[in-house]
């Protein structure tokens, strides 16, 4: 009997571990609809029942809420140290997972699994520790209440009106290798409360607020209901696996069987109000069997049941079967249903009812006998709509009568062709004859008409060629046994055929949707931009239905990213994304508008706007609706085929999936952009601030000493001047290197050509260094007949002057820089080289990116612009720049320009 200081336990019984790495450790969950019902007492008493088998265990983290049975629990059990936090002024208790993991006890049970850790941890939840545990091979034995689960969040807050701000992933709960259910009336749970022999800690005082007793009746459900999910989800996952044969589904789940009879939406309301009223899923089928032939009428009907049936939140689907019972017992079972709604119409006429009796037992008969435990439920139907299905029947009749005609000119031609070789062939031989044209016609026409075609071959092989002959008297009795042994041999080698006819009409069927999606998801892969979309609808798409097909995308896309369906609804105007050039005679954006708005289906064939001449289908992302997608038949009317509009359905979602595609990617160039603009404002104002003001800030120090020291003698005067000079000549540098490099990103770098000779540009370079120099040797090794190069003087200036500014500012005073240059075939290469440092050891080709640096902070001037400088306008002449690190040390850099065909220059004669 259950008392109320002793919580029942309702146990799950155990499964397999679900992880897939042998080494990780087991989670069991001491599951509770609240605090208070007794998961940490049920938790305590089941670690001592471990200890008492053995098992090395730990106390990781509980806290008895101030109750003396939890406080007796927990003495004698080996408990971690913990570990002490200092923070805002407190000393806070917090579980120490390193020391865990280097004691590594075989179980370790820890309260609370949704607790959040104080800041500045490893983790920021205690489910991130535990998880750390597991993945070491250690048990944990946890608890947690149903209000803490992550995607009940939100259910709970709207239920109880407080919002459980710690929480757990699913997965968590769904992947546990056991789940214990503390179960405790909210009576009983109350008076526990009241008479404190169950307390709430600090962190869950807060729930006391919502501790009344209809919220703990809707808590107590949601709990249940929580854990019968997850024992449905393990069986299921067994009977798929086939490892359950005999058991029955643990939950509620539907079938509802239909014809194409408009009267059959009296089954789908009927199943839908029973799955409402046992909230339960449920599923509509439809058998498709090789002896059904549907005209027109019978495709719109199963149309208007399939959309009938999504509208009312079920899933349809249509299944391929000759015998429906079977086919629907099976799928039952696949899908673990519990209930099979079956609609029944009684017969009107005597000769109909003669028929099923004789025809055997009835499809609800049979699914009885193949599976008892399946509860059946027959609606009966009426035949208030017997009249179209009167003109089917009629349309029915004409295509078998047809059929039949057809078998006997077969026949009748095939017994002409017997008789004509009965000339050269026994009459045995000539029976194959008939039998092949059995088998032809079984294959083409279908069963009927093989049916037919076997008895009329019996009987014209009886009637022409067996004696006596035009007669269908036997003057053998043997010829008796022939006749019954061809007749079922020839209707069972129709019925074969016609079965192998219509499995080839189902695998092709099936191999053409397949297909058909497999190429859309395969052209759409390799479209980033809505237009190359628009061209795979067109290309793709359109040929499959035979159709015309636009793509309308919203005008106004959001700046954010949408969270819900009216995200896009800012729009005030539909966009036609013109792919088709003819495709405005077709397009109705109004319609489009209010495609997207609803996000439903509008136009021919639907219920809303039907007068429009194309159908608008509303393409929905994960996020928010993408667009409409309008087709239009290029001759009558779209099909009305159940499987052609799933498949229609089915490149909508991979459309919608690519524009969802090409959203995120756009967004993601935006940001790249943006974060690539920030980096280099960010490296502009860290160059301003130091590398531009230290000379400002040495200028405006020396002009001071100017002006305050009158006396100051000719030489430290003239030192001083030379100071401020040399200063302004770095910053002018460094900001023509700034704007340059600017101007170039912008407009290009626009060259002006002409014939030089590299040693003039070289010395006009050293020139403009001049006292920069003073401290460094030059060597210059220029072969008087290098050949004339085309280049932009001013610009290559720019970089020589960079490069050997670089190595002035990089290397130590006394060291030497060297210039050589030697053309080799139809390539001029230029070295510049010192015997400094040399380069760090990183990849040189980062040295060329802009605002890149050698040394990020030293006192060495610059912005990191020059090598950035020289390469684009190297780029721009052809050529290449590399830098290398110079054994045994300084730093190499190679410029490789094209030699071209520089023009003849006439040699000075002699006087």
């Amino acid at each position: 009997m259950q008392t109320a200081s002793e919580p029942a336990l309702v146990r799950e019984p155990e499964h397999e571990n679900r992880s897939t790495d042998i080494a990780r450790g087991r989670l069991k969950i001491f599951f509770g609809a609240c605090p208070g019902v007794g998961k940490t007492w049920a938790m305590l008493q089941a670690v001592r029942r471990q200890r008492d088998d053995g098992v090395d265990v730990a106390i990781g983290e509980i806290d008895t809420h101030g109750s003396e049975m939890l406080r007796r629990l927990v003495e004698g059990l080996p408990a971690l140290p913990p570990k002490h936090v200092h923070r805002h002024e407190r000393m806070l208790r917090e579980f120490d997972l390193d020391g865990a993991l280097a004691a590594h006890p075989r179980l370790i049970a820890i309260d609370e699994l949704a607790r959040a850790n104080v800041p500045g941890g490893r983790h920021a939840k205690r489910w991130q520790d535990v998880d750390a545990l597991l993945a070491a091979g250690i048990d944990v034995y946890a608890t947690l209440d149903v209000a803490q689960l992550e995607s009940l969040g939100d259910t709970v807050g709207n239920m109880i009106g407080v919002r459980v701000r710690e929480t757990v992933p699913d997965r968590f709960f769904f992947d546990a290798a056991d789940v214990v259910l503390i179960d405790l009336p909210p009576d009983d749970l109350l008076a526990r409360l009241m008479s404190g022999s169950a307390r709430l800690t600090a962190a869950t005082e807060g729930a006391r607020s919502y501790l009344v007793r209809t919220n703990l009746l809707a808590l107590r459900e949601l709990a249940l209901r929580c854990v019968a999910d997850r024992a449905n989800a393990d069986v299921h996952g067994q009977r798929l696996k086939g490892r359950l044969r005999t058991a029955g589904a643990t939950r509620e789940r539907i079938l509802v069987g239909i014809r194409a009879e408009p009267s059959h939406e009296r089954l789908i309301l009927e199943g839908a109000r029973l799955a409402q009223h046992l909230r339960a899923e449920w599923v509509v089928v439809h058998v498709d069997r090789s002896t059904d032939v549907r005209d027109a009428h019978q495709r719109e009907t199963l149309l208007t049941l399939a959309n009938l049936a999504d509208s009312l939140g079920a899933e349809f689907t249509t299944l391929p079967g000759e015998e429906v019972a079977s086919t629907l017992v099976g799928y039952a079972h696949e899908r673990g249903a519990t209930r099979l709604v079956l609609g029944s119409r009684p017969p009107r006429r005597r000769w109909r009812a003669l028929w099923r009796a004789l025809s055997g037992p009835r499809i609800a008969e049979r699914i009885v006998r193949a599976n008892p435990r399946l509860a059946l439920v027959v609606v009966g139907t009426s035949d208030d709509d017997a009249l179209p299905a009167r003109v089917v029947a009629k349309r029915t009749a004409e295509t078998v009568w047809s059929g039949l005609l057809l078998a006997v000119f077969a026949c009748a031609l095939t017994t002409v062709i017997a008789s004509v070789l009965l000339h050269f062939f026994a009459t045995p031989n000539v029976v194959m004859l008939f039998m092949l044209n059995v088998v032809l016609l079984s294959l083409r026409l279908g069963r009927v008409a093989g049916a037919w075609a076997a008895l009329l071959s019996v009987a014209s092989f009886d009637f022409f060629f067996v004696d006596p002959r035009f007669s269908f008297a036997v003057s053998d009795t043997q010829y008796l046994f022939t006749f019954v042994l061809m007749l079922t041999v020839a209707l069972v080698t129709s019925q074969l055929a016609a079965r192998l006819r219509y499995k080839a009409k189902v695998a092709t069927a099936g191999e053409r949707r397949a297909t058909a999606v497999a190429r859309v998801a395969r052209d759409l892969s390799s479209a980033i931009r809505p237009a190359q979309i628009a061209a795979v609808c067109r290309q793709t798409i359109a040929p499959l239905f035979d159709a015309r097909v636009a793509l309308v995308l919203p005008a106004l896309v959001p700046d954010s990213i949408a969270t819900e369906n009216t995200a896009g609804k800012s729009a005030a105007r539909a966009e036609l994304l013109r792919d088709d050039a003819n495709a405005d005679d077709f397009v109705d954006t109004s319609v489009a508008q209010w495609t997207y708005d609803h996000a439903e289906a509008a136009g021919a064939g639907t219920q809303t706007l039907s007068g429009a001449r194309a159908l608008y289908l509303p393409l929905k992302g994960p996020i928010c609706t993408r667009g409409v997608l309008a087709i239009c038949a290029e001759d009558g009317e779209l099909s009305n085929d159940a499987d052609d509009r799933r498949l229609l359905d089915a490149c909508c979602v991979l459309i919608a999936l690519a524009l969802e595609r090409t959203h995120f990617i756009e967004i993601a160039q935006d940001t790249q952009v943006r974060m690539e603009g920030e980096r280099l404002r960010n490296a502009l104002l860290a160059a301003v601030s130091h590398d531009l003001k230290t000379p400002l800030t040495a200028i405006s120090g020396l002009a001071e000493t100017l002006e305050r020291v009158g006396d100051l003698p000719d030489t430290e005067r003239t030192a001083v001047s030379r100071s401020i000079r040399l200063q302004t000549e770095e910053l002018h540098r460094l900001v023509t290197n700034l704007l340059d490099l600017a101007r170039m990103q912008s407009e290009g770098v626009r060259l002006n050509k002409e014939w030089h000779a590299l040693g003039e540009i070289t010395g006009s370079a050293l020139g403009r260094l001049g006292n920069v120099l003073d401290a460094h040797r030059v060597r210059t090794e220029l072969p008087a007949d290098l050949p004339l190069i085309e280049i932009d003087a001013i610009a290559f200036e720019r970089v020589l002057v960079n490069l050997i500014d670089n190595a002035v500012k990089y290397t130590p005073a006394g060291s030497t820089i060297q210039i050589r240059a030697r053309a080799v075939g139809d390539t001029m290469h230029l070295f510049i080289e010192d015997d400094g440092p040399g380069l760090p050891n990183v990849d040189p080709e980062h040295f060329f990116e802009a605002f890149t640096r050698g040394v990020r902070e030293s006192a060495i001037s610059g912005v990191g612009l020059g090598l950035a400088l020289c390469r684009t306008i190297v780029d721009a002449h052809e050529g290449a720049i590399d830098a290398e690190r110079r054994l045994p040390q300084g730093t190499r850099f190679e410029i490789r320009l094209p030699l071209g065909a520089p023009p003849l220059i006439e040699e000075e004669r002699a006087a």
